[in-house]
């Protein structure tokens, strides 16, 4: 049967494709301009001309980048963290949420946890007393300071445990008849059926740790142990560079050059990591997997 709809539903669907329209432009259109901005001329650049396109391509920018090692040092130090930190933040997150997520009955000293776990949420020692016990610990201009301070997030944790609790209930139950413990059960049965959860936080950790760039700037006393989002915010071109001891074709170059390319061409290239990530995470903002897994 064919569904007749009011000339307001016609309305809404213009204003809601023209509003998300928009919405998506605002994303977009940063990102373009950056590019953009990375492959013109920098006298272009200068006079404020770019927009959304290059003006007098150039790849001067890149070309300069590519000869400066403490850039790519810093990227690849930010890789690692995003690797090995995102690992440690989501092993925590599914250890701790999973037995937040059993009911008071089978877990008694739930309650006691969760107003530990809610006190650190809003409470912390600040920034003195923080600087201080990292230092105690040995942790200053280690890789490991970048990573430690940060490994549990307990918003994800409430996030995990939420969505666990919100899963059926008789699958579990079923496991358990059949002989399974609670580690067999979680690895089995849990995460399994906790795909667009474990894909949503470990969407957030990762651009969590990608972006961060206070950690690097308190915590590391040597500029070379900056991750990527440190290093570009310390990072400052400015013409007084030193200029000694450099080639003809180097000073050719840096001549050619601008604070707003050199930028952009490190913003772009920075971003590009979790444009290339994102795409395969997205769905499972959307789709869940447990629909229909219990049948009445």
């Amino acid at each position: 049967m064919k569904v007749k709809h009011s000339p307001l539903y016609y309305v809404y669907q213009v204003f809601n494709t023209v509003f998300l329209a928009l919405v998506s432009l605002t994303c977009i259109l940063p990102i373009l301009h950056v590019f953009a901005m990375s492959l013109s001329d920098s006298n272009a650049a200068l006079a404020g001309r770019v927009t959304f396109w290059p003006v007098q391509f150039s790849l001067s920018a890149y070309e300069y980048l590519i000869q400066k090692k403490d850039f790519f040092h810093s990227v690849s130090i930010s890789a690692w963290r995003v690797l090995i930190g995102t690992l440690i933040n989501m092993v925590l997150i599914v250890l701790t949420a999973y037995p937040l997520s059993r009911p008071a009955t089978h877990f008694k000293a739930r309650k006691w946890y969760m107003l530990y776990f809610s006190i650190t949420m809003f409470i912390g020692g600040g920034l003195i007393p923080t600087y201080m016990i990292i230092k105690n610990l040995g942790l200053l201009d280690s890789f490991w300071v970048l990573i430690l301070p940060g490994a549990l997030n307990i918003w994800n944790v409430i996030i995990m445990m939420n969505f666990i609790r919100g899963l059926p209930h008789a699958i579990e139950e079923a496991a358990f008849v059949d002989g399974a413990n609670h580690w067999q059960t979680l690895f089995k049965v849990v995460l399994p059926m906790s795909k667009p959860s474990i894909a949503s936080l470990l969407l957030f950790s990762m651009i969590g740790h990608w972006n961060a760039w206070f950690d690097g700037i308190f915590y590391m006393n040597n500029p070379n142990n900056y991750p990527m989002a440190t290093y570009l915010a310390t990072q400052i071109i400015s013409s007084n560079q030193n200029m000694t001891n450099m080639t003809r074709e180097q000073l050719a170059l840096l001549s050619s050059l601008s604070e707003k390319t050199v930028r952009s061409a490190q913003l772009f290239i920075s971003i590009i990591p979790i444009l290339v990530v994102y795409p395969f995470l997205q769905k499972y903002f959307v789709k869940g997997i447990t629909v229909g897994s219990v049948k009445e």
